[in-house]
C-alpha cells in the first residue's frame, strides 16, 4: 500500500477552536482528516499565509497527538487579494510545480474543505490539469456538537466520462454554445468549426480580451455580438454590447467618445458626456478596426483595460467601468507595430485570446449554408420568403464555390447577392435567368468585364472609361481597389498617401482622395 499525502490549507477559522474540557470544542477540519481509522495520513501539507503562523504550530502540534505517524511540513504562500482568482491561481501553479511528489510512489489527496472559495476552486482545477496528479477530498463534521468525532471523508471522482448523464448535458451544453455563435448556421468547414469551439470556451471561462483578425466581410462584428449574447445567457454579463467603428474616430472627439468629457472640456462641450466606456460597463466593449485609433488612444484603452479606470476629458477625477473588451482588425497589428503606428504594450495585451477569422474563400463548403441563412434573413426583414428553383439554386452555387467566384467582400458579397436576387426574383422563386445576371454583375463588381480594367466598369460608364488614358486608369483602379478594402475615406487616404505625408508639413489624406475621386465623379461611399 503506497504511502498517502494530503494537500490543503490551514483552515484559518474551523482550524481554530479553543480548548474545552472535551480536548476542543469543535469539529477542526485539517485535525481531523487524521483521526480517521480507515483513512491513514503519512504527509500532510499544510499551506497558510504568515499571519497564522502560530495557528500551524498549533495545528501541527495537535496532530502529533492524535496522529503522531503523520509528518506535517507547512508552507507559506502569502496572497495581497486572497479573493484575486488570478493572483491566488498564479502563486499555487508556481507552488505546485515546485512540490515534490511522485505518484508512482505516493497516493495524493487534494483536501478542497479549508481555505477560500477562491483557493478552493484553484485546487480543483489544478488538480483537474494534473497539476496535482491526484484525486479531491471532501471531510465535514459529524452530528455530534462537541467536536471530538473526525467527522466523515469522501474522494470526488474527477473522471466525468464515468457520469453519462454530466458528460452527455457538458457536450449538449458546448454543442449549443458553438452552434449560438455561428447564429445556429450548420457551417462544413473543419478548421472554421474548430476555431468557434475554441472560441466557446475561451468565452465561458475567461474574461480576458479577445481579438478578432480578418478581412473586411468576415464577420468579426456578428461573431462579437454572439459572444455577448452567450454570456449574457449564462449570466457572464449583464450589460450592454457597446460596438465603436474606430476609423471614424480622430482626434479630440475620439477621446471624448470613448472616455467621455466634462462640461465646458472644449468648445461645444455644452453638457457632460458619458463615452462609449463607461456605457459598456458590466458588459462587452468592441472596438472593430481598433488598429485605427491613435497611439494617445491606445494608451488609455490600455490602461483602462488593466485597471478598469480612466478619465474623460476635462475631469479632474476618474471614473470606473469593468467591462469585456473585444477588439477587430483587418491589419496586421505585428506589422504596424514594428511600423510604430500601434503601440507593443497594447498588441501584447490583446494577443493572448486572438482567432484569425477566415475569407469566404477559404471556406467554399460553407456557402450552401451560408446562402440559406441569408434567405432566411431576408424573409425577417422583408416578411416575404423567397426560395431558388432547383436548377438555379445549382447554378449559383456551382459559380459561387468555384474559383472564378473570389468573394472580395466576403460575407458582405454574399449578403448582397442573395438581397439582389432575392428582389428581383419573379412572384418569390429565384430562376435561372435572375442568377446569370447576378453571376454577370459579381464577374463586373469583381473583375470589370474583359475589359481587365480592375471593376472600373463596375463605377464607370462606358464614355467615362473612354475618356480615361491608360496610365490614369492603371492608378483609378489602384485606388478604387483600397477604397473597397478600407472602411473609411481617412484609412483609404492614409495608405496611399502615406510616403507624401512624411514630406509634407501639413496634410488632409481624406481631403485629397475626396478630390482625387471627384475628378472622376466618384465618391468613396459609392464605391463601398
Amino acid at each position: 500500500m503506497k504511502p498517502l499525502t494530503v494537500i490543503g490549507f490551514l483552515g484559518s477559522t474551523l482550524d481554530a477552536a479553543k480548548f474545552g474540557p472535551s480536548r476542543w470544542m469543535k469539529w477542526r477540519p485539517s485535525v481531523a482528516l487524521t483521526m480517521h481509522e480507515d483513512l491513514r495520513v503519512d504527509r500532510l501539507v499544510m499551506i497558510h499565509g504568515s499571519a497564522h503562523r502560530r495557528l500551524a504550530e498549533y495545528v501541527t502540534a495537535d496532530i502529533a497527538d492524535v496522529s503522531p505517524e503523520t509528518t506535517v511540513e507547512r508552507h507559506v504562500i502569502d496572497f495581497a487579494d486572497a479573493w484575486d482568482f488570478e493572483e491566488v491561481y498564479g502563486k499555487l501553479l508556481d507552488f505546485t510545480r515546485t512540490l515534490p511528489l511522485d505518484p508512482d510512489a505516493e497516493d495524493v489527496l487534494v483536501h478542497i474543505t479549508t481555505g477560500t472559495h477562491v483557493a478552493q476552486i484553484c485546487l480543483f482545477l489544478l488538480t483537474e490539469a494534473h497539476y496535482l496528479p491526484g484525486r479531491l477530498l471532501q471531510t465535514q463534521p459529524s452530528r455530534r456538537t462537541d467536536g471530538t468525532a473526525p467527522g466523515t471523508w469522501s474522494i470526488i471522482d474527477l473522471d466525468l466520462s464515468r457520469y453519462d448523464s454530466i458528460a452527455t448535458r457538458f457536450a449538449e451544453d458546448r454543442a449549443t454554445g458553438t452552434s449560438f455563435l455561428k447564429s445556429g448556421i450548420e457551417t462544413r468547414n473543419g478548421a472554421f468549426n474548430a476555431m468557434i469551439d475554441e472560441i466557446e470556451q475561451v468565452a465561458s471561462r475567461t474574461r480576458a480580451p479577445i481579438l478578432l483578425m480578418g478581412p473586411t466581410g468576415a464577420g468579426k462584428s456578428q461573431l462579437a455580438r454572439r459572444i455577448h449574447d452567450l454570456k449574457k445567457v449564462k449570466r457572464q454579463v449583464a450589460g450592454p454590447f457597446v460596438e465603436v467603428n474606430c476609423a471614424t474616430l480622430r482626434g479630440d472627439s475620439a477621446m471624448s467618445a470613448l472616455f467621455g468629457h466634462r462640461k465646458g472640456a472644449f468648445t461645444g462641450a455644452a453638457s457632460d458626456r458619458a463615452g462609449l466606456l463607461r456605457s459598456a460597463d458590466k458588459g462587452i466593449l468592441f472596438l472593430d478596426e481598433i488598429g485605427e485609433l491613435g497611439l494617445d488612444e491606445q494608451a488609455m484603452i490600455l490602461r483602462a483595460i488593466e485597471d478598469k479606470r480612466f478619465l474623460p476629458v476635462g475631469a479632474d477625477s476618474e471614473v470606473a467601468s469593468d467591462f469585456q473588451l473585444i477588439a477587430g482588425t483587418n491589419r496586421d497589428l505585428a506589422r504596424s507595430v514594428a511600423e510604430g503606428t500601434f503601440r507593443e504594450d497594447l498588441f501584447a495585451r490583446l494577443n493572448l485570446w486572438t482567432f484569425a477569422l477566415p475569407g469566404l474563400a477559404q471556406r467554399r463548403e460553407d456557402i450552401e449554408p451560408n446562402l440559406d441563412y441569408e434567405l432566411d434573413r431576408h424573409a425577417e426583414r422583408e416578411g416575404e420568403r423567397v426560395s431558388f428553383n432547383k436548377e438555379a439554386r445549382a447554378r449559383f452555387l456551382a459559380f459561387a464555390v468555384s474559383p472564378a467566384a473570389p468573394w472580395n467582400g466576403n460575407f458582405r458579397d454574399l449578403a448582397a447577392s442573395v438581397t439582389r436576387m432575392a428582389t428581383f426574383a419573379p412572384k418569390g422563386r429565384i430562376d435561372v435567368a435572375t442568377v446569370d445576371g447576378e453571376v454577370a454583375r459579381l464577374a463586373r463588381l469583381w473583375s470589370g468585364g474583359p475589359d481587365g480594367d480592375d471593376g472600373l466598369a463596375a463605377v464607370l460608364d462606358p464614355s467615362q472609361l473612354a475618356a480615361i488614358d491608360p496610365f490614369d486608369r492603371v492608378q483609378l483602379a489602384y485606388v478604387v481597389a483600397v477604397c473597397r478594402e478600407s472602411s473609411s475615406l481617412s484609412g483609404a487616404g492614409r495608405r496611399l498617401f502615406a510616403a507624401s505625408r512624411e514630406r509634407r508639413a501639413s496634410t488632409n489624406d481624406a481631403d485629397r482622395l475626396r478630390k482625387y475621386l471627384a475628378r472622376f465623379d466618384l465618391d468613396f461611399t459609392g464605391l463601398r
